[in-house]
């Protein structure tokens, strides 16, 4: 099977398999693996934050930011097709008590116009308008990058109104490798930043979440209540590290794959509309009368996995396990799929 249902089906390279075995461990509940410790100060140098917090998930690191920047009433603004509102089981609301204001950008992009039309007046009527959270690369939106200079403007209409600013960044390195924006220049705009290592960097299990040595202090306490306190996790941190220094300039290569198989797929009868492609995710909308789980059901007996992805439309996803010759095979085999 040629897996492209998400870029987290990855398994460890080699060398990272190496680097795994190879690295020294602690207890991080006692805040004493030196991985997972070497781990976060890398990270944190990357982004010029000051602390970083290991942690098992995308979703749990977000879950933490909301939680710390939040109060229970407040609200959180987000995109509709936010990863945080929609695929998170509800957190926000039983992780933090709080609602949500939710904006109708161009494919989870929103503009700081629509932030500040957001705010909500000092009124006892209303939730406290506290976040705003972008996410970058957006997931639903196709994989599409954020204009910087939108964010920027956000950034600074955050900071006018005194409200949090977080990134959900799981597929962030997609974007920089594409803009060659330094990831200085991001952390510079944000009081949280969540990164995912088990996405396109192809690592089996973790994030980080970065922020001030404040920031960082509430949310190693609130990971203890979340459960995410991992014991020798230097294991899993070690594949962090290798990823960071060797996967991240490859990400071009699933861009380039992603955009030769939508190419494909745009040329099929079956597919009325391929959502264009800026890194390596391909969101592909279905023809009139064509049935999504008879679709789905005769890629996989072409030996070819993807996912649904709401009514009428398919998600594939590139990564490190798919190669040139896979995109090769799996072009022919949907030329000759009726």
């Amino acid at each position: 099977m040629i897996d492209y249902r998400s870029d987290t089906v990855t398994r460890p390279t080699a060398g990272m398999l190496k680097a795994m075995m190879a690295s020294p461990v602690g207890d991080d509940v006692f805040q004493d693996d030196p991985t997972v410790n070497a781990l976060e100060a890398k990270t944190a140098e990357m982004f010029g934050m000051e602390a970083a917090l290991f942690a098992p998930s995308g979703t749990m690191t977000n879950q933490i930011a909301i939680k710390v920047h939040t109060n229970p009433g407040d609200e959180v603004v987000c995109d509709k097709l936010s990863h945080i509102y929609n695929y998170e089981g509800g957190g926000i609301a039983s992780n933090s008590g709080c609602s949500v204001r939710l904006l109708d950008g161009d494919k989870g992009r929103f503009t700081h116009q629509m932030v500040i039309d957001s705010i909500l007046p000092d009124d006892s009527h209303f939730p406290v308008t506290r976040l705003v959270s972008v996410e970058n690369t957006s997931n639903k939106g196709g994989g599409v990058i954020w204009d910087d200079a939108e964010i920027e403007r956000i950034s600074r209409t955050c900071k006018e109104h005194g409200l949090g600013f977080h990134m959900d960044g799981a597929r962030l390195f997609n974007a920089l490798v594409e803009t060659n924006q330094s990831t200085e220049h991001v952390g510079s705009m944000f009081d949280s930043i969540s990164i995912c290592l088990s996405k396109g960097l192809g690592c089996p299990v973790g994030s980080l979440l970065l922020g001030s040595k404040d920031f960082i202090r509430q949310a190693h306490r609130v990971r203890k209540v979340f459960g995410g306190g991992m014991r020798q996790a230097g294991i899993l941190a070690g594949a962090g590290i290798y990823a960071l220094d060797h996967h991240i300039d490859r990400l071009k290569e699933d861009h380039a794959n992603a955009k030769r198989l939508a190419s494909a797929l745009s040329e099929t009868d079956w597919v009325r509309h391929v959502v264009p492609v800026e890194t390596n995710i391909i969101v592909v909308e279905l023809s009139a009368g064509e049935d999504q789980h008879a679709r789905l059901a005769a890629l996989k007996n072409a030996g070819i996995l993807a996912m649904g992805f709401g009514a009428g439309k398919l998600r594939f996803v590139t990564h490190l396990d798919v190669n040139e010759a896979m995109i090769d095979q799996t072009i022919s085999a949907i030329k000759g799929m009726k």
